[in-house]
C-alpha cells in the first residue's frame, strides 16, 4: 500500500495534512491505550551497593486500598497469597500488594489503621522504650490517602494536628526521612541490617514504595527515599518480613520462609 501524495491529502487549516493529523492522533491514542495496560511501574535499582525493588502508583489512575479481614468470613488475611485467591473469587486480579504497618503480638495493627473510611484502630501516641521495637523510634508516622484522593506521610503527631478525616491509613515507624532530612536516630555505619520496606508520597499523587533485596541499615534505607527517590516524608513500613508481589514479576524482598502473617496489607487491583 503506497503512502497517499500531498494532493491526496487535504490540508487543515494549520497547513498540515489532515491524514497526518489523523495519524499522530492514532499513535497517540495507541500509546494511551498501551500505557492503561500497565497500572504501575515497577523497577529495580542498585543504591550505594545495595538491589532494591521500588513501585510507583498514580493515584489518578490506580486505587490503592488497605485490607485486613476478609469481609466474608471476618477473619484476617494474613498473607498475600490468601488476598490474591479472595480477589480472584470477586473478578478482581490483584496486581500489586506490599504489607503495611507494624502489628501486636495478636496480629493486629499495633498503630492507626483506617479501612475504607472506618477506623479499626485509633491512633497510637504511646512512647515506648525504642529497644523494644521500631514503632517505638521517634518519631513514628502516618501513611493517609484522604477524601479527596491525595497521599502523605505525616509525622504522627502533625497527623493528629490536622485531624483531618481519610478515607485509607496505616500507622507505622519509625519516619525514616522528615521534611528533607533523615531520622537522626539512624546511625549512618550500622550494623543492624534487615530486610526492610517504606512508602512516601513523592507528590500528593504519586506514592513510591521501596523494599531492598538483601538486608539493609535504617540510615542507607533512609538515604534511598530521600536522594534517588527524592521523597522529602518517607515511612519505614516493616523489616524482615516484608515482602511486595508485582503481577507479572513475582515476589520481591525477605524470603518467603521469614514471612509471618500480616495485619494490614496495601492492595492494587484491576477487574478481570
Amino acid at each position: 500500500m503506497r503512502a497517499p501524495s500531498p494532493r491526496a491529502c487535504p490540508r487543515s487549516l494549520r497547513g498540515l495534512p489532515v491524514c497526518l493529523l489523523a495519524l499522530a492522533g492514532a499513535l497517540v491514542s495507541l500509546a494511551s491505550c498501551n500505557s492503561q495496560l500497565q497500572p504501575m511501574e515497577s523497577r529495580e535499582i542498585t543504591f550505594q551497593g545495595q538491589d532494591f525493588t521500588v513501585v510507583s502508583l498514580d493515584l489518578h489512575r490506580e486505587a490503592l486500598t488497605l485490607h485486613w479481614k476478609n469481609p466474608d468470613t471476618g477473619q484476617p488475611f494474613g498473607d498475600i497469597q490468601t488476598l490474591r485467591e479472595w480477589g480472584a473469587a470477586n473478578g478482581k486480579r490483584l496486581m500489586f500488594a506490599a504489607n503495611a504497618g507494624i502489628y501486636d503480638q495478636s496480629y493486629a495493627p499495633l498503630g492507626m489503621y483506617v479501612e475504607n473510611g472506618k477506623t479499626l484502630v485509633p491512633l497510637n501516641l504511646f512512647h515506648g522504650n525504642p529497644a523494644a521495637g521500631n514503632f517505638s523510634i521517634r518519631p513514628n508516622g502516618v501513611f493517609a490517602i484522604y477524601r479527596d484522593g491525595h497521599a502523605a506521610v505525616r509525622t504522627s503527631t502533625d497527623f493528629k494536628a490536622d485531624s483531618k478525616p481519610v478515607d485509607w491509613a496505616t500507622q507505622s515507624g519509625p519516619m525514616l526521612v522528615i521534611d528533607g532530612k533523615i531520622n537522626e536516630q539512624f546511625v549512618h555505619d550500622s550494623a543492624s541490617t534487615k530486610w526492610r520496606s517504606g512508602v512516601c508520597a513523592r507528590t500528593p499523587y504519586q506514592v513510591v514504595f521501596a523494599v531492598s533485596d538483601a538486608p539493609v541499615n535504617f540510615h542507607t534505607f533512609a538515604q534511598l527515599f530521600r536522594d534517588k527517590l527524592d521523597c522529602r516524608d518517607a515511612l519505614y513500613l516493616d523489616g524482615s518480613i516484608s515482602q511486595f508481589y508485582v503481577d507479572g514479576a513475582g515476589y520481591a524482598g525477605a524470603p518467603t520462609f521469614m514471612v509471618k502473617p500480616y495485619a494490614g496489607i496495601f492492595t492494587v487491583f484491576a477487574d478481570q
